[in-house]
């Protein structure tokens, strides 16, 4: 059964006898320290739980242990403020809260193409275990479609009967970079609820976020539905973004073979209200922590559905966004002059400056990054590879050991044969063709994200080649 999620449901009185809900994040990696950051702004009383004892003590003295905009400062004002602590005691966790996100962690299984639950059934053991009152747990961590209703057998299983705990879905929709905004001003919110009191917890745990949007004259969009639905939510929205960044990176390869530009296709087919223009950059392709190992996932998932037909295409999503990397190597071997052998091309002798590390700008997130994939299959073709990204150089590091990292883009470029702009940083776009061609050592330069100027490049000397475009 799914309730409606009304605007103005009948009010209810949290478990603890507060005001307001008091809301636990269990998780503390982006997800769940991004939202308990965010709702204690909103002026909810919130604890973030994590098992990793060296996370929970950065957090609590008030350092972000990601790289976020805006959410340090915010972070140490509600600390202070006394609205905000972190712990790792599930018994505190469950003493506290009324209601329970789950925010951990569900990557790709070590052994196949579908989700490891384990945190899940980790956390949502854990918790339900100590409970001593009735609470809401609610899902909000990307799962495979029929995790809530195993998430319910597990609290029916761990939880004392007595207590009568409930369980919600309600996914998230956060964007590396933008997260602050998408908590406190999402363009929707998806719940999933089965009885009239966590339908009305659940609005009370969300009404700091529509008190917001009264206040700056917005409405944020409600979809009341059914678990399987919530759930489907999330990995159907990143797999049509995949979708659509494949497609475009498919036309840059005919594009390449056929003499066309993909920048003035995409741009043409962005004018056309149908297709809309975001997420049709062409470039080297999608990476982090989500889409890679989401649409994975619900290939996995639909296959054990006996739905699989249905997802095939996602197949070649994926293989079309490991091509563009390879496509990068070759780029690479054409332009210093190095043919190809059969165990791919040798670059030894070669100086290699890759700009970018992360899997996208105003991050710190190396996941599955393609411009660390890249530098990595550049080295092991024999190149001196010299990284810099304003961000990521320490996760970078512990990622890909066997390169080398500047300290500045200067740095990066000095006496290089070859540049590879592999993350659109504004810094990367923004630089000075004219200076970077005084310190390196080739005029050559590879735009793996479409984000140069090419004519000021040009002007410059430089030799560019951008994928699906032609040289410029």
């Amino acid at each position: 059964m799914t309730l409606p999620y009304a605007s103005q449901p009948a009010p209810v009185t949290p478990p603890s006898g507060a005001a307001r809900p008091r809301l636990t994040f269990i998780g503390t990696g982006y997800l769940g320290a991004t939202y308990a950051i965010c709702y204690a702004e909103l002026g909810y009383e919130v604890i973030g739980f994590d098992v990793d004892v060296d996370k929970i003590e950065k957090l609590g003295q008030g350092q972000v242990p990601f790289h976020e905009p805006g959410l340090d400062e915010m972070l140490r004002r509600n600390l202070a403020a006394g609205r905000l602590r972190f712990t790792t005691s599930y018994q505190e966790t469950a003493d506290f809260g009324d209601v329970h996100f789950i925010c951990v962690g569900t990557p790709q299984r070590a052994n196949g193409l579908g989700a490891d639950l384990t945190y899940v059934e980790a956390s949502v053991t854990n918790l339900a275990q100590h409970l001593t009152r009735k609470a809401l747990i609610v899902g909000k961590s990307t799962v495979p479609v029929g995790t809530a209703e195993w998430v319910e057998q597990l609290v029916a299983k761990h939880a004392r009967p007595e207590l009568a705990v409930e369980v919600a879905w309600s996914p998230e929709f956060l964007q590396e970079g933008f997260a602050v905004d998408d908590v406190m001003r999402p363009n929707r919110i998806v719940v999933a609820t089965k009885t009239e009191w966590s339908n009305s917890l659940l609005h009370a745990a969300h009404k700091g976020v529509f008190d917001l949007a009264a206040t700056e004259d917005r409405e944020v969009p409600v979809v009341a539905t059914d678990f399987a639905t919530a759930e489907l939510v999330k990995v159907a929205a990143n797999s049509f973004l995949a979708t659509k960044i494949s497609f475009i990176n498919a036309m840059a390869e005919v594009c390449e073979v056929a003499g066309g530009d993909v920048t003035q296709l995409a741009r043409a087919l962005g004018y056309d209200p149908r297709i809309g223009n975001r997420f049709l950059q062409s470039g080297v392709g999608f990476g982090g922590g989500c889409l890679p190992k989401d649409i994975r996932a619900f290939q996995a998932r639909a296959q054990e559905l006996g739905a699989g037909e249905a997802l095939r295409f996602l197949h070649e999503v994926d293989l079309i966004n490991l091509r563009r990397r390879q496509r990068v190597l070759n780029l690479a071997a054409g332009l210093l002059g190095r043919r190809f052998g059969p165990a791919g091309p040798d670059l030894s002798g070669t100086r290699i400056a890759v700009l970018g590390a992360t899997f996208k700008p105003n991050s710190d997130d190396v996941r599955d990054a393609p411009a660390l994939a890249v530098a990595g299959m550049l080295s092991r073709a024999g190149a001196d590879v010299h990284v810099y990204d304003p961000q990521g150089m320490e996760n970078a590091k512990r990622s890909l050991p066997e390169v080398e990292y500047a300290k500045s883009l200067v740095d990066a470029v000095a006496d290089a044969d070859l540049v590879c702009v592999l993350t659109e940083w504004a810094e990367f776009r923004n630089a000075d063709p004219v200076a970077l061609g005084e310190v390196v050592n080739t005029k050559l330069v590879i735009d793996g994200r479409n984000c140069l100027d090419a004519s000021a490049w040009k002007s410059a000397g430089w030799t560019l080649r951008a994928l699906g475009r032609p040289t410029v």
